[in-house]
């Protein structure tokens, strides 16, 4: 698993909200391809898998990023901020003259290792460049980032087979599979997948050209890593990995819409869109609420449903009467699946073991309020952030957030606030919980939380979206999901209740910040069924 996956998330989104501001400040760029590979270029420079040092941009040792896809510069430019290469103020300055931040990439820019202007050209420069490496007995890899619609040009094809024939199996192709390009979906403009069923003619194309083929969810930074590693121990072809994405990923009104491949948001709108960034959710269905003993079967159902998380409770028998398992099933379970272990403690001294979770494969480790203090929170806290690993808090039913954990809020990146009785399985959600959740979200944003709250327990469709309201951006679901004839139905019901919420909450952001005029820009920028939700909201909030 990526290290560190709490703050990889937190710098995704970083790197998005820039891309917004820079291109609503140069009233043009290219918002859709940077939104959807937000993620690639995320996985690479915060997930410790290229190597590069934003202190020595020219370090010789260091592996290169070739953005292939140069109108998606927005995106390179902001992601190399986040990671520490210039000041995040600089995106200000995005296609202004003098500015090292062009509508291309440009060498002045440090952390920029390719000049990209027409399309198609830096496949053929990655392949130069991992030639060169080999030439010279260097051990740096080359990534190029490619673009669907650019794999028109023929230069690509013919890099394809160059690197295939030299064998450059330091070289791995990055496809920013998102299906549109400047003027149309790609299959109706020159199709990449041609007959055959939907989606696997890309992949197909490719292995006949003699490269290895990994395909991954290019938004699910588990399922990235993985494909990247694995693209890094192959031997003997150079590999692509094939990332479906979502233009416009994560702004509903540019998602899957053609237009915003070269349209830049207005700058009234950024903050609502910066707000719809921070309502991101994350499902986590909890693992051992199905009933069935085949956790590994379990953990592999979850990602097939589109799950974010797996969540998996802890139970030790003494904190609470019930027992699961140990940190080595979870170890096991970890090479099920590649989806981010959400790994909640219901144990007495958890500090004698959370970093063994965390070793074993958790990527959020949670302990309970009730089982530690100040101090062996602190130790817990330490030891996590050793092994890279995201640091929760939670509470159960009958106890608040104590003091000591506002005061820690800053270096906390979750805090669960059970909704039912810890242990007990199939309990339905006890209602004071969303005023206990509404307070300690409150709290926490008072004193510079900026983790996430996960509302578990009880959780589904019936009131996601009340949770949701009540500042829960991750929701933990136990039977709804795993209990559910249809895991990735049930998810898919879930996120459609907390998205409509998430609408209302952002129609008011915009009549908080502009009245009913930006109101009506902000629901005309959507379209279909969503445009006449928006506007039944609307109407009811001025109501």
């Amino acid at each position: 698993m990526p290290p560190d996956y709490c703050r990889m998330v937190r710098d995704v989104r970083r790197a998005r909200k820039l891309v917004a501001r820079g291109t609503a400040a140069a009233g043009s760029g290219h918002p859709g391809g940077s939104f959807s590979m937000a993620e690639i270029v995320g996985v690479l420079l915060f997930g410790g898998l290229l190597r590069h040092d934003p202190g020595n941009p020219d370090w010789e040792e260091r592996d290169r990023l070739v953005l292939s896809k140069g109108h998606a510069a927005p995106g390179l430019f902001a992601s190399l901020a986040v990671a520490g290469y210039f000041d995040e103020s600089e995106m200000d300055t995005l296609r202004s003259l003098g500015s090292r931040l062009q509508g291309h990439p440009d060498l002045r820019c440090p952390g920029v290792e390719f000049c990209g202007g027409s399309l198609g050209i830096g496949l053929s420069f990655s392949v130069g460049a991992a030639l060169a490496a080999r030439l010279d007995g260097a051990a740096h890899r080359v990534y190029a980032i490619i673009g669907d619609g650019e794999t028109d040009e023929g230069q690509v094809w013919e890099a394809a087979m160059a690197a295939a024939k030299y064998g450059t199996d330091n070289l791995t192709a990055i496809l920013d599979r998102n299906c549109i390009q400047q003027d149309s979906h790609t299959e109706s403009v020159m199709p990449l997948d041609g007959p055959g069923p939907p989606g696997r003619g890309a992949a197909d194309k490719w292995r006949a050209f003699g490269w290895n083929v990994i395909e991954a969810d290019g938004h699910r930074v588990g399922q990235l890593h993985a494909a990247l590693r694995a693209a890094a121990a192959h031997r003997g072809a150079p590999t692509v990995v094939i990332a479906r994405t979502v233009k416009g990923r994560a702004v509903e009104h540019m998602e899957g819409n053609p237009k915003w491949h070269g349209k830049a948001p207005d700058p009234d709108v950024v903050p609502i869109i910066e707000a719809e960034l921070d309502c991101q959710v994350a499902v986590a269905p909890s693992i051992t609420a199905g009933g069935s003993p085949d956790l590994e079967g379990e953990a592999r159902r979850c990602e097939e449903a589109g799950a974010d998380l797996v969540h998996i409770d802890v139970m030790d028998g003494e904190f609470v009467p019930a027992r699961t398992f140990g940190h080595e099933r979870v170890a096991r379970l970890r090479r099920a699946t590649a989806v981010p272990f959400d790994v909640h403690l219901m144990i007495a001294r958890p500090e004698k073991s959370a970093l063994l979770y965390a070793e074993a494969g958790g990527d959020v480790v949670t302990v309970h309020a009730e089982a530690c203090g100040e101090d062996t929170f602190g130790e817990i806290r330490d030891a996590l952030r050793s092994a890279r690993a995201g640091v929760g808090l939670a509470v159960s039913p009958g106890t608040e957030l104590p003091e000591w954990a506002v005061r820690a809020a800053p270096s906390i990146d979750q805090v669960i606030v059970m909704s039912v009785v810890p242990g007990r399985s199939g309990q339905k959600y006890m209602e004071e919980a969303h005023g206990k959740t509404a307070r300690i979200a409150a709290r926490l944003r008072g004193a510079g939380f900026s983790g996430t709250i996960e509302a578990d327990g009880g959780v589904g469709p019936e009131n996601a979206g009340r949770c949701f309201a009540d500042g829960a951006r991750a929701l933990a679901c136990g039977s709804s999901v795993m209990g559910a004839p249809d895991a990735r139905a049930a998810v898919g019901r879930i996120r459609e209740a907390a998205a409509a919420e998430r609408r209302r909450l952002l129609v008011r952001e915009a009549g908080r910040l502009g009245g009913p005029a930006l109101v009506e820009k902000w629901v005309g920028l959507h379209g279909g069924g969503c445009r006449a939700a928006l506007e039944v909201m609307a109407a009811a909030e001025v109501a």
